[in-house]
């Protein structure tokens, strides 16, 4: 498990005139538009200067290599969506991090994230920081959920690490990585109440009394 802050650790030192935080949020849409329209390879921090109508500077205060730029960008609106769920129930939890994870999926930020997957490969610091960053920051959520339902006494001791947490968030990313079909609320409602929770109540029901 990997914990949420660990992208913070990508964020390179910035130096020279401080930073406005207004452009932020500018840029980073920029960021996310390009990568889903050109790719990791075509992005170039003049491309994002321009396309976030900001000057070149104001990019290199807060990103001094592309690699930073694109995994900084990409974590920091995962932290905004993949915030841990606390509504008493498991099923609850699960419900609505799983509608979190649709709706990033169907953004730009999902967008994004599906043009860098496949350079990740020939790109290990890339992939390393990719890792620890957004993709850290989802396990955290997911893993807090079923640790959550361990403490209410909801699941059985050891189940929360067992192979059923990963079957809900696996089966939507196979479904928006490899099939094509759409990935929706409805959807994530499906496999959390015909898939997910009856493996629960079995493997609940299957622990020594």
């Amino acid at each position: 498990m990997v914990s949420p802050t660990a992208a913070e650790n990508v964020r390179p030192n910035r130096g020279g005139r401080p930073r406005d935080p207004s452009r932020d949020g500018v840029i980073r849409a920029a960021i996310l538009r390009l990568l889903a329209d050109s790719g990791y390879a075509a992005l170039t921090m003049d491309a994002v200067a321009s396309e976030a109508g900001v000057g070149k500077a104001t990019i290199y205060r807060r990103w001094r290599t592309k690699s930073d730029l694109v995994v900084d960008t990409i974590s920091e609106v995962n932290r905004t969506e993949a915030l841990v769920p606390d509504t008493g129930s498991l099923e609850g939890d699960l419900r609505m991090l799983l509608h979190a994870l649709v709706t990033t999926m169907n953004s730009p930020l999902g967008s994004a994230t599906v043009s860098l997957l496949s350079t990740l490969p020939h790109q290990p610091a890339l992939a390393a920081a990719f890792r620890n960053g957004p993709l850290g920051q989802w396990t955290h959520s997911f893993n807090e959920v079923w640790a959550q339902a361990e403490r209410r006494g909801e699941v059985a001791a050891g189940q929360a690490t067992g192979p059923v947490p990963d079957v809900a968030s696996a089966m939507l990313v196979q479904r928006w990585l490899l099939t094509g079909d759409t990935v929706d609320d409805d959807y994530a409602d499906l496999v959390l109440e015909q898939v997910v929770m009856p493996l629960v109540r079995s493997a609940t029901a299957a622990q020594p009394a």
